[in-house]
């Protein structure tokens, strides 16, 4: 008997650290990697921003949650859960798994992992 992939979530991964880019330039490919999930009816991607080699945040991961916000309040996606409050102990976490159920089979679920971010469409 085939198994069904339907309630199987194809959770798009985006590095924006890959290359050493600028935040200028990770981005741009932030908002790329956006633009084609929504063109594609993507239901979430995870960003990979880094935290910063000195271990109070990088820039990448700064800017990237501070577009993600504009994002949300402009209507371009639906949420974004930091990766420290991607648990069922947050409740961003808790909205995100009601939301999308798969998402708690992602392996940085409950993890605590602060150089990601989940986005919901």
């Amino acid at each position: 008997m085939a198994r069904s992939n339907q309630n199987k979530l194809q959770l798009r991964t985006v590095n924006l650290e890959a290359g050493r880019p600028t935040s200028a330039q990770a981005i741009a490919r932030m908002n790329q990697a956006i633009a084609s999930a929504r063109a594609s009816g993507t239901r979430a991607i995870k960003l990979i921003h880094g935290y910063g080699s000195s271990g109070k945040g990088g820039v990448i991961r700064k800017e990237a949650l501070r577009e993600l916000e504009a994002r949300k309040k402009a209507g371009v996606i639906r949420e974004f859960i930091p990766g420290e409050e991607f648990s069922p102990f947050s409740p961003s976490g808790r909205k995100a798994l009601s939301l999308i159920p798969e998402l708690s089979r992602d392996q940085d679920y409950s993890r605590g992992n602060r150089g990601i971010t989940i986005v919901l469409f």
